[in-house]
């Protein structure tokens, strides 16, 4: 019942497999398991993907007919705090409590995709969509698309937060400030194997400070 209701709430929301998958974080081929009953999410994906399509989990799990969430269920929750973290260096504990300055709230609902931690942005070179003292929110992983917005890890000193291009022979980190003297710097596939260079997650949220 779980897949016959997954595949057909996802038709209605005029979603492809590849989109859905992008919105959960999980492989398009992911989503045609779960679809053909070959394989079953875990309770926090079905829990992302009942608020994804505002029906019940009862109504998405086949155990009931009922659409429309409870209160219960659609009451919201208390957030997750999460560290944020004034340097990032390698071989050093990320959440070292030295290395903590303050701690920021993010849903539970975000919580539920992946493991987090915060930055605070020092310097102009992300201007102007992000400023000296902004905090970013950034979800841990390795992988990234070309284009995004990461977290850099160079040389094993401090973490910068560059625009990431992938090329064929290595990546672009580019800074967002036209208007100062921020050139975009290159590294080959070899010079990311052996400084190294190491991405340490996606910004997936910029909170201003005044």
């Amino acid at each position: 019942m779980f897949a016959e209701r997954l595949r057909e709430l996802r038709t209605e929301h005029n979603l492809q497999q590849k989109e859905l998958a992008k919105k959960l974080f999980v492989d398009a081929s992911t989503v045609s398991q779960w679809e053909r009953g070959k394989a079953k999410p875990d309770y926090q994906k079905q829990q992302m993907l009942a608020d994804l399509f505002n029906v019940s989990l009862d109504y998405l799990t086949g155990r009931s007919d009922t659409l429309t969430p409870t209160k219960k269920e659609a009451s919201p929750q208390t957030g997750v705090k999460i560290p944020v973290l004034g340097t990032v260096r390698a071989g050093y504990p990320i959440y070292a409590e030295e290395n903590i300055l303050d701690y920021e709230e993010i849903s539970r609902h975000m919580a539920s995709t992946g493991e987090f931690f915060a930055l605070r942005i020092v310097g102009d070179s992300m201007e102007p969509r992000m400023f000296s003292g902004d905090i970013i929110i950034v979800r841990k992983q390795e992988y990234i698309d070309s284009g995004d917005i990461a977290v850099v890890l160079v040389d094993g000193f401090e973490a910068t937060v560059k625009k990431v291009i992938k090329q064929d022979k290595g990546i672009m980190l580019i800074p967002l400030n036209s208007s100062c003297d921020y050139e975009p710097t290159f590294y080959s596939s070899k010079e990311i194997e052996t400084l190294p260079v190491a991405i340490l997650g996606k910004v997936v949220e910029v909170r201003g400070r005044v």
